[in-house]
């Protein structure tokens, strides 16, 4: 049950556009590896870029859990689509949450959806553990100097902005602070360049890679939040974060299940369809219910957040089931289709390759049974 008329008109809008925008170049764009910069404007002139933000800043004033729906149906025809999405909305979290004015400012134009934005936290060796990266940005006179190496970033060479994390002391997780910068090809800091786009086994319409900076100057006011604030801010960030991945893989998992059905219910051996064999029936059944038990669990955590209440450790056990259920149900969805679950002639091998990634990023789901493990030990404490 969607709370009000105007989120049930969302969710139809969102519908229309990806099963007749979306849908018919997804499977071109990913085996070319076409990055898709006019789907995200068209999603942006569609009103769907900042569904989560206050409309005074140019959002769309919508609970998370309207939100989490919308990307849920974006990702059942385009994961690549979805993600991007997701991955703009955790950039423009930070200005939103813990910005100035002058950030604040800056919100309109990066909700209204010519702009992209990235999230600039992982490295080589500070992944999992935030706490242990090593890009750096030293105080110069009325800014900083940045020197690092960013890699894994969603959008890397193609975002208009990134938030980044960098180190400003050696203080541990206490010396690390947020910046915002400018990706666009005219007005890009100089000393910013981009890696070789990875080579990946999924997710290949979503460009990743390198941010490298040497000696890149960034003024005083990009700064988001106090020195050695940039922590919390990028792990308060990856609670919501969590949240949107959850939904893609549930509506990754939705699209696999529903092709799965689809060719059942039309394919016929012996004399008739093979969703009528027990056997595949029960298969699917088991697929339904992971898919609406994951959908079930994120939707728990975004009320809550919608709420004001403590979602953490429910974002991370959304992420968890989501995910695993998603990598579950690609698979036995190739298995429905057999020996056309292994072609490319069907989307069902695309969905399997891109649910792996889900497990991975955001927090991989061994990081995300650390912190649920550790919510549950201080709530016993």
């Amino acid at each position: 049950m969607l709370p009000s008329p105007e989120a049930e008109d969302l969710i139809a809008l969102t519908r229309e556009i990806a099963r007749k925008e979306l849908e018919p170049r997804a499977a071109p764009a990913e085996e070319a590896g076409e990055f898709p910069r006019e789907m995200f404007r068209l999603l942006g002139r569609s009103g769907l870029l900042g569904l989560p933000y206050p409309e005074d800043v140019g959002g769309g004033g919508q609970p998370y859990e309207v939100y989490l729906q919308v990307l849920e149906e974006i990702a059942a025809v385009w994961a690549s689509v979805a993600v991007g999405v997701s991955v703009h909305t955790l950039a423009c979290y930070p200005l939103s949450a813990f910005g100035g004015d002058e950030h604040r400012k800056r919100l309109p134009d990066l909700l209204a959806g010519d702009l992209l934005g990235g999230y600039a936290l992982s490295e080589a060796q500070a992944g999992s553990d935030a706490a242990a990266l090593a890009t750096r940005a030293v105080p110069d006179g009325d800014g900083y100097r940045v020197t690092g190496t960013k890699m894994w970033i969603t959008h890397g060479g193609e975002a208009d902005f990134y938030v980044l994390f960098a180190r400003t002391s050696d203080e541990g997780g206490r010396g690390i602070s947020c910046f915002l910068v400018d990706g666009l090809e005219d007005g890009r800091m100089p000393g910013l360049s981009f890696g070789t786009p990875e080579r990946k086994m999924g997710l290949t319409g979503s460009t990743t890679a390198q941010l490298i900076f040497e000696d890149a100057r960034l003024p005083a006011e990009s700064r988001i939040g106090a020195e050695g604030q940039g922590l919390p801010i990028a792990l308060s960030a990856l609670d919501s974060g969590r949240l949107g991945i959850a939904a893609c893989a549930v509506g990754l998992a939705q699209g696999a299940l529903d092709h799965a059905v689809s060719y059942a219910a039309r394919r016929e051996q012996f004399g008739r369809p093979i969703i009528a064999n027990q056997g595949l029936a029960f298969l699917l059944a088991d697929m339904a219910a992971a898919v609406e038990s994951a959908r079930a669990t994120y939707l728990e955590a975004a009320r809550r957040k919608d709420r004001g209440l403590p979602f953490g450790r429910q974002a991370s056990i959304a992420k968890l089931v989501a995910t695993d259920a998603a990598m579950k149900v690609t698979t036995d969805a190739v298995q429905v289709l057999g020996g056309y679950g292994y072609t490319r002639d069907f989307p069902v091998e695309r969905y399997m390759r891109e649910a792996k990634v889900m497990q991975i990023f955001e927090g991989t789901n061994q990081i995300q049974r650390m912190v649920i493990g550790r919510h549950l030990a201080r709530d016993a404490g």
